[in-house]
Parts: C-alpha cells; sequence; structure tokens
C-alpha cells in the first residue's frame, strides 16, 4: 500500500470508536482521499503514456509500410534485386541504363531512413525482420560494393552508413537464427 495512505489510515483507527470524529480526524480522510486519488492518477498517466507510445510505435510502422507500397519505391527495389551481387557504378549504369542509379538511390535511402528509424527505436529491429528482412539483405548484397565506390568518390564515409548498420543488424540475426519463413514459422498458429 501506498505509505502515504498507510500513514492516514492507522492514524484514523486510532479514533476511539466513542470519541466524537473531530475536525483532526476529517482532515486525516480528506488528506488520504487526496493521497489515493494522487496514487490513482499517476497510474492513469503511465497507462496513458504506454498506451500513446504503443499508438505511436504502430502509427510509425504502418506509414513506413505504406511508403514502401508505393509504386516508385516498388519499381525501383525490383530494378535493384536485378543487379548482379556486388555490382559497382559502371555495372548498374550498364545493367538499368542511365536513370539506374536513380532506383538505387531511392531505395538506398529508403533502407537508409529504416536504419535510422531503428537505431532510435522508433522501430523495432523485430518488425523490420518481419517485413524487410529479405529484400534489406539482398539489396545490400547488390549494393554494397557500390556504397563503398560512392564513399571513396564523396571521400565522405557516411553515404549509406544507416542502410550498411542496418543490414549489419540483420546479418547479427540471422547468424545466431537464420531466418524462417512464416508460413513454416506459423504453420499452426489459429
Amino acid at each position: 500500500m501506498v505509505p502515504v495512505a498507510s500513514f492516514y489510515l492507522t492514524r484514523l483507527w486510532q479514533v476511539k470508536p466513542n470519541q466524537p470524529v473531530g475536525s483532526s480526524s476529517v482532515g486525516l480522510l480528506a488528506n488520504l482521499i487526496n493521497a489515493i486519488a494522487v496514487t490513482a492518477g499517476v497510474i492513469f498517466a503511465a497507462a496513458q503514456i504506454r498506451q500513446y507510445r504503443q499508438r505511436r510505435q504502430r502509427d510509425a510502422m504502418l506509414e513506413l509500410v505504406r511508403s514502401f507500397q508505393s509504386p516508385a519505391f516498388t519499381a525501383a527495389l525490383r530494378r535493384v534485386l536485378s543487379l548482379p551481387d556486388g555490382a559497382d557504378a559502371a555495372k548498374i549504369r550498364e545493367v538499368l541504363g542511365p536513370d539506374g542509379e536513380d532506383a538505387v538511390y531511392l531505395v538506398s535511402l529508403t533502407w537508409e531512413s529504416l536504419g535510422v528509424l531503428v537505431f532510435r527505436r522508433e522501430v523495432t529491429l523485430d518488425l523490420v525482420d518481419d517485413f524487410f528482412s529479405g529484400p534489406l539483405m539482398i539489396s545490400w548484397q547488390k549494393l554494397k560494393v557500390y556504397s563503398e565506390e560512392w564513399r571513396r568518390a564523396l571521400n565522405r564515409e557516411t553515404g549509406n552508413e544507416w542502410f550498411h548498420w542496418l543490414a549489419e543488424r540483420m546479418l547479427e540475426r540471422e547468424r545466431t537464427s537464420p531466418p524462417i519463413p512464416a508460413y513454416e514459422a506459423h504453420r499452426n498458429w489459429r
């Protein structure tokens, strides 16, 4: 029990049964009610904050999923996934044509944004794993050499840094727990 409430209850119980209720007893009762109300308010506020955080996380994930369903991203991802593993800039231009790097930028920047959201704990790695692990990991296999080349060309190590970071986190997960398709992992779900 809350220590303040316990204190006031103890004081109220010390009043004798035949003794008239005085202003001090009423004051004690009022303080007890106040302590209970404050405690209930704190508990309610904590529950509301928790619900708000859960709702914010769910909304962020839904918005993220919607952005991945855009025609522009879908087309760009399809083009990136058609590249050979370890494609450099020359190979990207050869396979995808002169506008191929636009598709690469769109996919890379999308994964980059997702990496920042995971790092800041706005989105969980579990959700990324469930929704995007395959396309993300395959994209990194295709674009790792390009990303390293791009960093050297720009003399800037921060190019695709969060995409790189996120791919490494997913690779670490897959080393300890190989991916199992949902249709197998949740076969007995009801």
